[in-house]
């Protein structure tokens, strides 16, 4: 496991500046982003070919009738203002964080076997609006966690100073090697409340509903 390096918060001696200059610059902020959930349908797949379109969320012996897929997205910018020392050695920076993220779009599959309009659509669309809904309580769930946890890393009461033209280099390491990790950990979290709607029991009762219109279909 890589050791991460830490950008370390150096205190500037007084003589570098009779004035400090760094004392101008905006304090360090973190901005979390959530994004909106865009869903989309597609009703073009056979429930064949949705079993194995979801062949690893799938009970075994069991048809994918419908199914909700996320497109994960977690991304960090940042915005570093700096100003260097007279002697050229020493820098002060004020890094000014956005993290985005959220599952976008979300794209709900119902089969074709079942036409917009019949009961055994209804049924299926219904279960599969769960899953939309758990993808939203997830992501709304996580959104202070994230910016906590992120504001206690990054929000100092003064702006950060180090070696001249460091701090943006050590700041995006740090992102990509620690923080974009444990944001895709914390989203990837929402496959463990959605397997808990997908139960045998929920299985039974949708494909037993409608007067057994779906059962047959599956003949």
């Amino acid at each position: 496991m890589r050791a991460l390096t830490l950008l370390p918060l150096l205190a500037l001696s007084s003589s570098c500046w009779a004035v400090d200059p760094c004392d101008e610059l905006p304090k360090p902020s973190v901005t979390v982003k959530r994004l909106e959930e865009r869903i989309t349908y597609n009703t073009t797949y056979g429930y064949r070919s949705l079993t194995n379109l979801g062949a690893t969320l799938a009970r075994p012996g069991k048809q994918v009738l419908g199914l909700t897929r996320g497109n994960a997205i977690a991304k960090f910018t940042t915005n570093t203002a700096s100003l260097i020392d007279p002697s050229g050695r020493w820098e002060c920076a004020s890094p000014q964080i956005t993290l985005t993220f959220g599952f976008t779009p979300v794209t709900v599959y119902v089969a074709r076997e079942f036409p917009q309009g019949s009961c055994a659509y209804k049924e299926i669309h219904e279960h599969e609006m769960r899953h939309f809904k758990t993808y939203q309580d997830h992501m709304a769930g996580i959104e202070k966690t994230l910016n906590d946890t992120l504001a206690n890393r990054f929000v100092t009461a003064k702006v950060w100073r180090g070696p001249a033209g460091q701090t943006a280099a050590q700041l995006q390491r740090e992102l990509d090697e620690r923080w974009l990790p444990y944001v895709q950990r914390e989203i990837q979290k929402v496959e463990a409340a959605q397997a808990l709607i997908d139960t045998p029991e929920e299985y039974e009762r949708v494909t037993n509903s409608c007067d057994g219109e779906i059962r047959k279909r599956l003949r």
